[in-house]
């Protein structure tokens, strides 16, 4: 019943935004084609997705946590070199670890009382290369 009452909510409001896209596009065949591929636009966003992708961004927003991820790129560390690197308590740098992890930026693995940290993918590397690239222009 939710998902049916959501459903209709959102098509009456694209056809909203569609009368609103009507005072800027004046050519019916014009307004049809754009209609058209707008919708096709919408249709393609995958909100799990999105979702995903919200936590990651944020997760790398935070300067420390960037700085984690900067650290992670020359490989394996363990929290306690971290919290050195950082200057931070240890609470603080568990806390970001914790925000990567959940992201899926970095993985843990244990050796006894010990917590070592690694990038989980090449992925994050190349993330860190395009917002390089981003800066300089």
């Amino acid at each position: 019943m939710e998902i049916e009452r959501k459903s209709c909510v959102d098509k009456r409001k694209n056809e909203v935004e569609i009368e609103r896209l009507k005072r800027f596009v004046y050519d019916r065949d014009e307004l049809e084609v754009r209609t058209q591929k707008l919708s096709s636009l919408v249709d393609e966003l995958d909100e799990e997705a999105l979702n995903s992708e919200t936590r990651i961004f944020k997760a790398l927003a935070d300067s420390n946590r960037l700085k984690i991820v900067k650290l992670l790129k020359e490989g394996e560390l363990c929290a306690c070199e971290l919290t050195i690197a950082l200057s931070s308590s240890q609470s603080t740098v568990s806390h970001h670890l914790s925000v990567l992890k959940n992201a899926g930026l970095i993985k843990e693995r244990k050796e006894g009382k010990w917590s070592y940290f690694r990038l989980s993918e090449g992925a994050v590397i190349e993330i860190l290369k395009q917002a390089k690239l981003l800066h300089r222009k």
